[in-house]
């Protein structure tokens, strides 16, 4: 069953930003504290009642463009593995940067549910450099692996990166060709992690959409009631980190102010 069983069914997805992995230059050589880290995270999320998690390189950078090593896939895979085995919420991966491939084999093989999928329809230039769309290429892959089950959820001009190669297409021709493409759901973002969502682009999302709409940046305690209406699902990690900053500790407390905004939202 997917993570969206229903239009309406409002899903708050928390971020495990994983530290860097082994091969990557911020590595600390400490691989096991890093596994202990990313359970202790992805647990708080399951105690505060958020709905799922999505499992994050993060720390990696600088990314590499569609190619990362198979240290970093066997490590996020180990990883996904020993959280999928610990908590009972839906697990979803996003592997940095744009290698979707890499994710949903992640996927597949410690059981996850979804993957977060950058460069999914038309080319943008991201921080990496030029990134193509591969649709074809990444569905073709799913199903000669047996992967069907896993959603791909797919960002759709997406942060870090500029879109002037397709400045003649509007957010909706972007929604339109990723749904033609058999995307799952539809991920708007601000222009860069922890940044918000414009509004207007949300409200075209759900208006254009047939899929679940996403938002994948920015939100907060705070906003999250102005995007309420208008989205399925909410993917939550800088405003719940200490100073808001993605790359710090989650602060217990923010997240509980997060999730009570949630439930008074849900009643």
């Amino acid at each position: 069953m997917g993570l969206f069983t229903q239009r309406g069914n409002k899903k708050i997805i928390g971020m495990v930003h994983v530290k860097a992995l082994p091969g990557t230059p911020n590595y600390s050589g400490q691989t096991e504290a890093i596994y202990q880290l990313a359970l202790s995270e992805a647990k708080l999320f399951e105690a505060l009642k958020f709905d799922a998690i999505i499992i994050e390189n993060m720390h990696d950078v600088p990314y590499l463009n569609r190619n990362v090593g198979p240290e970093v896939t066997a490590t996020m895979a180990v990883i996904a593995t020993k959280i999928c085995d610990s908590i009972q919420i839906p697990c979803g991966i996003q592997i940095l940067a744009g290698a979707n491939k890499e994710a949903l084999a992640v996927a597949h093989s410690a059981n996850l549910n979804f993957i977060r999928a950058e460069g999914f329809v038309y080319s943008h230039v991201a921080d990496e450099g030029l990134m193509d769309g591969h649709a074809g290429e990444l569905l073709r892959y799913r199903k000669s692996i047996g992967a069907d089950h896993v959603e791909i959820f797919t960002d759709v001009q997406k942060k870090h990166s500029s879109h002037a190669i397709t400045n003649d297409l509007s957010i909706s021709d972007h929604i339109k060709a990723a749904e033609f493409f058999l995307s799952d759901g539809i991920i708007i973002t601000g222009s860069s992690t922890g940044e918000t969502a414009n509004i207007e682009d949300v409200k075209k999302a759900k208006e254009v959409s047939t899929k679940p709409v996403l938002i994948g940046s920015g939100v907060s305690d705070k906003n999250i009631n102005e995007y309420w209406e208008y989205a399925d699902g909410f993917i939550v990690g800088s405003s719940l980190k200490e100073e808001n900053h993605w790359a710090n500790p989650i602060d217990r407390k923010k997240a509980q102010l997060f999730i009570k905004e949630v439930m008074r939202l849900r009643k």
